[in-house]
C-alpha cells in the first residue's frame, strides 16, 4: 500500500456547546498528531472531524470503508457520547477497530478541578458507554487503556496497527500453488472457498509446466547478477564457486529463483507453495529460491501448504520496518532429556535466512527424496530469544489459529545435518505445551517469528472472527482443553 493510515475518530455531543466542542476537536488533533509522530506506530494517523450525531457517525464509517488506504479506525470518546448515535455507523464498519480508552490530561488538576473540567474530560464513562454498545452489537475490536502519551500505550497501538496492516494486505491477495499438497496428508488440505470468504485471500493451482517455461526463459545475465549477490551475502561452499565443480547447480537454482519471482510478480501473487512430489521439468527441488523469496517478503508453504503460505505473508507484513526474523517452520524432532526438553525445528530445505544468527552458508547436498539432482540450500543456525510458533488449521467447519510462545536456545553443532535449523523450549513446559498443541489440532507446519507476538496473533484472529488458542507461560492444560470445547459452541456459528 502506498500510504496506509489509521483514522482517529473522536466522539462527543452537542450538549456541551460550541466552545467545548472546539476544545474537544483541538485536543483530539493533538492526540492524533502525537500518535502520528510516534516511532512505535508504523502507519499514518489521520484525525477525522469530531462525531456528534448519528449522521456524522454513519458518514465517517462509510468514508473509512471506501478509502483503500484506511486500514483501521481508532475510536475515542473525549466526552460522553451517547452510544445509540453510533449504531447506524458501527454496524456498517468493515475495517478493524481499536477502542482507545484514554483522556486528554494525564494528571488531574486537584486544586482547580470544577464541573466544566469534569464535563469536558469524561472519557472515564464516555468510553464505558461506547464499550457497552460495542459488546452489545458484537463489534470485534481491540481495547487499549492508558494515557495516549505513554510509550507503553503507543507500542500497543503500533502493534495493533501492524496487525491491521496485515489484514489489509490479505484482502484480495492471491497465492499460487505449484502442484497439489503432499499425498495423503490431512493438515495441508483445506477449504479454499471458505478461506477466501473468511480471510479475503484466494488460492489457485498452476501447472508446474507453466512455471518451468518461465524458469527456462530466465536470461543468463539475470542468473549472473544473482550469483554476484550470493557471493556477497553468503559463504559459498568451494564446489559452488565460479571455478567449482558444482557451479552449474548454483546457476540453475538462481534461474529457479528468478523464474519463480517473475511468475509471482507477473500474476500479482503474494506467496506460493511447492511440493517435492510434483517436480516434472525442474532439475532441483526449489530450496534456495524458496528461502530467498521468503526473505523478500513472499509467503511460502512446503508440500502444498497454502494456509501456512498465507500466514507467513501476514507475519512478514506485520514485521515490516523491523529487522525481519520470521520463517516457515516444521517441528521436526525432539531432545527429550528429562527437564531440558527441546524441539529441533527444520525442514528439508526451506527455512528463511532472516532468522539466522550468523552469515548463512550456501551448500549443496543430496536430498534423498524427490528423485532430482542435489539441491542447493542455505545452512545456518537460528537466533536465540523469545519467539512464537503459529499455525492456521481448517477443522472442516471452521478455522482455528494456535500460537505457542517459545524460547529459542543455542543450537548445538550438527556437522552432519546440512539444513537450516532452530532449537527452542516450549512454554509453559514441554509436556503441557506439546499436549495442548496436539489437543488443539495444531499442524506440524508453522510460522516461526521473533517479531510477531501471541497478542498480535490473537488480535489478527479477532479481526477475522476466528478462534485463537494461545499456549504460553500461564497455560493450564485442563483449562486449555475446556476452552477448546467451549469454543466449539461459540465459533461453530
Amino acid at each position: 500500500m502506498s500510504n496506509p493510515s489509521i483514522w482517529f475518530v473522536t466522539g462527543s455531543q452537542h450538549l456541551y456547546g460550541p466552545e467545548a466542542l472546539k476544545q474537544v476537536a483541538e485536543n483530539a488533533g493533538i492526540v492524533a498528531a502525537a500518535l502520528q509522530q510516534s516511532a512505535h506506530i508504523p502507519v499514518d494517523v489521520v484525525a477525522r472531524p469530531v462525531v456528534t450525531d448519528p449522521e456524522a457517525a454513519r458518514a465517517v464509517v462509510l468514508q473509512a470503508n471506501a478509502d483503500p488506504m484506511c486500514i483501521g479506525v481508532v475510536l475515542w470518546m473525549h466526552t460522553f457520547s451517547p452510544a445509540k448515535m453510533w449504531i447506524g455507523g458501527l454496524t456498517k464498519l468493515t475495517k478493524p477497530v481499536l477502542h482507545l480508552h484514554t483522556q486528554f490530561n494525564e494528571k488531574l488538576p486537584w486544586s482547580t478541578i470544577d464541573m466544566d473540567f469534569m464535563n469536558l474530560n469524561q472519557a472515564a464513562h464516555g468510553d464505558r458507554e461506547a464499550g457497552h454498545l460495542h459488546t452489545r452489537i458484537g463489534l470485534r475490536r481491540k481495547v487499549v487503556a492508558g494515557h495516549w502519551g505513554h510509550e507503553s500505550v503507543q507500542k500497543r497501538i503500533g502493534s495493533w496497527a501492524r496487525v491491521a496492516l496485515a489484514w489489509a494486505d490479505w484482502q484480495g491477495a492471491k497465492f499460487a500453488r505449484f502442484g497439489d499438497n503432499m499425498r495423503f496428508v490431512a493438515v495441508t488440505e483445506g477449504d479454499k472457498v471458505s478461506a477466501e470468504a473468511t480471510f479475503g485471500f484466494s488460492v489457485n493451482g498452476y501447472g508446474i509446466g507453466d512455471l518451468v517455461a518461465v524458469v527456462d526463459g530466465v536470461s543468463d545475465s539475470d542468473v549472473s547478477a544473482l550469483i554476484d549477490e550470493y557471493e556477497v551475502l553468503y559463504d559459498l561452499a568451494p564446489e559452488l564457486s565460479k571455478s567449482g565443480a558444482r557451479h552449474e547447480a548454483l546457476r540453475y537454482v538462481a534461474r529457479q529463483e528468478a523464474g519463480i519471482k517473475a511468475f509471482l510478480d507477473q500474476g500479482g501473487f503474494k506467496g506460493f507453495t511447492t511440493t517435492f512430489e510434483d517436480l516434472h521439468g525442474l532439475d532441483q527441488l526449489p530450496g534456495l529460491a524458496c528461502q530467498r523469496l521468503m526473505a523478500a517478503g513472499y509467503g511460502f508453504g512446503a508440500e502444498g501448504d497454502w494456509k501456512t503460505a498465507a500466514l507467513l505473508r501476514a507475519f512478514k507484513t506485520m514485521e515490516a520496518g523491523l529487522e525481519p526474523a520470521t520463517s516457515f517452520m516444521e517441528d521436526y524432532t525432539y531432545d527429550l532429556t528429562e527437564g531440558g526438553e527441546t524441539v529441533l525445528g527444520a525442514h528439508m530445505l526451506e527455512i528463511c535466512p532472516t532468522i539466522a544468527a550468523t552469515k548463512p552458508r550456501l551448500e549443496i547436498h543430496p536430498l534423498g527424496i524427490g528423485g532430482k539432482s542435489d539441491p542447493v540450500r542455505l545452512v545456518f543456525d537460528s537466533k536465540t530469544g523469545k519467539a512464537t510458533n503459529t499455525t492456521l488449521v481448517d477443522l472442516g467447519h471452521r478455522f482455528r489459529f494456535i500460537v505457542n510462545d517459545v524460547d529459542a536456545v543455542d543450537v548445538p553443532a550438527m556437522p552432519h545435518l546440512p539444513v537450516a535449523r532452530a532449537l527452542w523450549k516450549v512454554q509453559p513446559s514441554f509436556q503441557d505445551g506439546v499436549e495442548a498443541w496436539i489437543y488443539g489440532g495444531g499442524a506440524h507446519h508453522t510460522v516461526y517469528s521473533y517479531n510477531v507476538t501471541s497478542e498480535q496473533v490473537r488480535d489478527f484472529a479477532d479481526i477475522a472472527g476466528v478462534e485463537c488458542l494461545v499456549i504460553d507461560a500461564s497455560t493450564n492444560l485442563n483449562s486449555f482443553r475446556d476452552a477448546a470445547k467451549w469454543n466449539e459452541a461459540v465459533y461453530r456459528g
